[in-house]
């Protein structure tokens, strides 16, 4: 119904943290029938319909926010000086595109600088030794012809491909997690639930989980499920312990540095899945966080599950992803909604 175009919409959107504003414009223009979308100072986006009484509500979650930069200082050879919002490896920038948005809201296209090997060669770039460069030669330059200055934002340039199933683009963590709760949405809109159904897009995940505390003091979940795009490992450790492979399915995770799930959640879920035949990946993650260590902490203790879609290369400029564990990780989290309820969300 939404998936390609939405997909691509939501990864060439502009979005580092705290600057999330394109994104949640594009998910009001899709939001299901019914439900209306609100957002707070931090630029989370409430998704929600009219609630009927008594019943606990279920949010399915996604953060809206990519890794990116800010610029730091403007230096007097008119390069600029940038700190990370989120995680990079200097490895992943050297010679990228970006994308930085001037105090006119303006996108300027801007190099990552890389030494060339006839000066020498770079044998341990680190991220602090790294500048932007726009093509200006002087700091005034800089300020007067293209009102770049300290705090502007900073996102990579990257082209959607999609190849049959196999997708290729910026931002898949985590806005094929985005595309997927409103897809979700859709799909359960006019179903008969045992349940209160809301949707947030939380800011900020990839500076410390910041939005999801809000949406959780907001909401009030008694259930949170928080769709993600994950790291895949399947093309960096033996195939024997690879818990997060492209093709095989939506990712479950049991632990991270955040989160350990809720056991009896857990295994209502993985009884769910071998109930619908939808296939799902089990990991255990001892690096990395997700939103769902803000709302299992929040309020008296939120169950939270997390799914994700296993993503090749994240915290790039070019993520590879697979259109059936999207489309699974939807199917999933429609089955996982339709079969919540009073007693099941008691029991954990």
């Amino acid at each position: 119904m939404l998936t390609e175009n939405l997909i691509k919409e939501f990864s060439q959107a502009f979005g580092p943290p705290g600057f999330e504003d394109d994104v949640l414009a594009l998910a009001q223009k899709h939001l299901p029938q019914g439900y209306a979308a609100r957002r707070d100072s931090m630029l989370n986006l409430y998704i929600e319909k009219e609630q009927s009484p008594g019943l606990p509500t279920v949010l399915l979650d996604a953060h809206s926010d990519e890794v990116g930069l800010m610029v730091h200082a403007v230096k007097p050879d008119g390069t600029l000086a940038f700190t990370t919002l989120g995680g990079w490896t200097a490895a992943a920038l050297v010679g990228q595109r970006m994308l930085v948005k001037n105090r006119a809201g303006q996108l300027v296209t801007a190099v990552v600088a890389a030494k060339a090997p006839h000066f020498g060669k770079d044998d341990a770039i680190s991220l602090d030794q790294l500048v932007l460069d726009i093509g200006a030669s002087a700091k005034a330059q800089v300020e007067a012809n293209f009102a770049i200055g300290p705090g502007c934002p900073v996102a990579p340039k990257s082209d959607f491909e999609q190849r049959g199933d196999t997708l290729i683009g910026k931002a898949f963590d985590d806005r094929l997690g985005c595309a997927a709760v409103l897809e979700a949405l859709h799909k359960l809109n006019g179903c008969t639930l045992d349940i209160n159904l809301a949707g947030t897009l939380s800011s900020q995940e990839e500076v410390g989980l910041r939005g999801a505390k809000v949406c959780a003091n907001h909401v009030k979940p008694a259930v949170a499920i928080c769709l993600e795009g994950a790291p895949a490992d399947d093309t960096l450790s033996d195939s024997s312990v690879s818990q997060t492979a492209l093709g095989c399915g939506p990712m479950l995770r049991h632990m991270d540095t955040s989160m350990i799930t809720n056991p009896r959640l857990m295994r209502f879920a993985l009884n769910i899945a071998h109930e619908h035949n939808i296939p799902v990946q089990q990991a255990i993650r001892t690096r990395g966080a997700t939103n769902g260590g803000s709302f299992h902490l929040a309020n008296l203790g939120v169950p939270t599950l997390v799914i994700a879609c296993p993503v090749r290369y994240v915290h790039s400029h070019n993520g590879i992803a697979n259109l059936s564990d999207y489309n699974h990780m939807v199917d999933f989290t429609v089955a996982l909604v339709k079969a919540l309820n009073v007693d099941i969300i008691a029991g954990c």
